[in-house]
């Protein structure tokens, strides 16, 4: 690990964790391409994932708030036996948020094996491609109106369901959630939101996983100040492509992603086909 493969992997980590082009696929292809014949130090990759969660912290904090506020406010609710008329929607989007994670609970004891996928560039390259038919179909889908106030428990599952086959490598989360979203009639809007907000608790529980396994892997806190150079990267630039997927969502197009992972994923194919 140096300096500059440190950034390299924060750059890659920042722009695919959000854009809808799979964040694992991409630090599984650029490890292959950086000749690191094993995977990055664990403890760096918790720490990048903290980096890209950072972004998301900063591109929501408004709403993050708000919702810390009504998780209060319900337990208070709770506990005087008080029901509030209509139930505030950042309350109802909190409730959202645990039913689209609950889905990954499924994952947990088959999470190593699902890591180990990242080996194969075969199964990563045909990821990619499935995830750009994906973006491409959402493109095709009428524009839906649902947001935290209209979405359901059953389309919050749906969406979960997505977000844990999202973990194979070289699914982008982001995409499939977006996508799932949108097949549930969610505004394009606010299925990039929903899928944001999601990633908190998803990136939370799979760092502390990922945690308890660099601790029992050893931590070399020499490289640490290294490891800093790619978080600050993946934080910078993943805020900078919430932004962008922002204004992507405006315009109601993914189109461009699609044909980007279907370049990256073939390429990564006709590439294996050749050794």
């Amino acid at each position: 690990m140096t300096y500059f493969s440190s950034f390299i992997m924060g750059l890659v980590q920042g722009v695919a964790e959000f854009l809808p082009i799979s964040s694992s696929g991409h630090l599984a292809i650029a490890e292959n391409l950086l000749g690191m014949e094993t995977a990055v130090p664990e403890f760096f990759d918790v720490l990048l994932h903290l980096g890209t969660l950072l972004a998301v912290f900063v591109a929501y904090w408004g709403e993050i708030c708000e919702m810390v506020v009504e998780f209060f406010r319900g337990i208070g609710d709770i506990v005087h036996g008080t029901t509030p008329r209509q139930v505030p929607p950042a309350r109802r989007l909190i409730l959202l948020i645990v039913v689209a994670t609950l889905p990954l609970l499924v994952v947990l004891p088959i999470h190593k094996k699902v890591q180990g996928l990242s080996n194969s560039m075969v199964f990563v390259g045909t990821a990619l491609v499935v995830t750009g038919f994906l973006l491409f179909i959402c493109d095709l889908l009428r524009k839906g109106k649902k947001t935290e106030s209209r979405a359901t428990v059953v389309d919050a599952l749906i969406v979960g369901v997505g977000q844990a086959i999202a973990t194979l490598p070289g699914i982008s989360r982001s995409g499939m959630t977006i996508s799932t979203g949108c097949f549930c009639g969610f505004e394009r809007k606010f299925a990039v939101r929903f899928s944001f907000l999601l990633s908190i608790p998803a990136i939370l529980g799979a760092n502390v996983l990922s945690l308890i396994d660099a601790a029992q892997a050893g931590i070399v806190w020499a490289e640490v100040p290294m490891y800093m150079v790619g978080v600050i990267t993946a934080a910078v630039v993943g805020y900078a492509c919430i932004r962008l997927l922002k204004l992507v969502a405006e315009k109601g197009r993914f189109g461009a992603f699609s044909y980007y992972c279907w370049a990256v994923g073939l390429v990564t194919l006709l590439l294996c086909a050749i050794k």
